[in-house]
Order: C-alpha cells, then sequence, then structure tokens
C-alpha cells in the first residue's frame, strides 16, 4: 500500500515536471520570437537613423527614430527647421524601411 502511494507521488512529480518543461520550452520559443521580433526593429531604427545622418540636406541632430515591428511602422519624432527638410527626412524614411508605414511627427521649428 505504501508502495503504491509512493508510485502515485512519484508518478505525478514526473508529470508535473513535464508540463513544466513543455510551459518552459513554450516560453522560450516565444521569447525568442519577441526577442528576433525586436532586434528587425531595432535594425529598422538604425538604419533609418544612419541615413538621415548620412543625408547632409537634413539636420538629424534632432530626429527621434522609433520602430515598432509588430505594427510595421517607424515613427519620426523631433524637429527640423523646414518644411523642406520634414519631406527629405520622410523619403529618406521610406527608403530605408521598405514594407513600413511611416508616421512623419517631426515639427517645422525655424532656427533663429
Amino acid at each position: 500500500m505504501i508502495r503504491k502511494t509512493l508510485y502515485s507521488f512519484v508518478a505525478i512529480a514526473v508529470l508535473a515536471g513535464s508540463a513544466a518543461c513543455g510551459n518552459t520550452a513554450r516560453g522560450v520559443v516565444q521569447d525568442t520570437r519577441e526577442s528576433a521580433s525586436a532586434v528587425r526593429g531595432g535594425l529598422e531604427t538604425i538604419d533609418v537613423k544612419s541615413a538621415l545622418i548620412a543625408d547632409e540636406s537634413v539636420d538629424s541632430s534632432s530626429i527621434n527614430v522609433d520602430t515598432y515591428q509588430d505594427q510595421k511602422l517607424v515613427v519620426l519624432r523631433g524637429s527640423v527647421p523646414n518644411e523642406a527638410q520634414k519631406t527629405r527626412a520622410e523619403q529618406i524614411a521610406r527608403e530605408n524601411a521598405t514594407g513600413y508605414k511611416i508616421d512623419n511627427r517631426l515639427a517645422v521649428v525655424p532656427q533663429n
């Protein structure tokens, strides 16, 4: 009787451990997918910001670039001194974040 009870407890412990490992494995897969998505979004941010910096017609010092991989969205925030630079910054973002929507929230703030 004691032996059967002990075997039952061991069997329950093994099943619980297996379920926990399965949940852990699923969690690792999900975490890996989320990390990969974040990396891809980060690469888009770097590509766009680098292109903005390289383009001498845009003052990129006050431009922030945020990428939302899950929405396939690049958001430009900050300010530029004129409308032409705002338009050019959006064009650069479109050219360097292929397949992403661009949300241009840049403010035009003339320099004194």
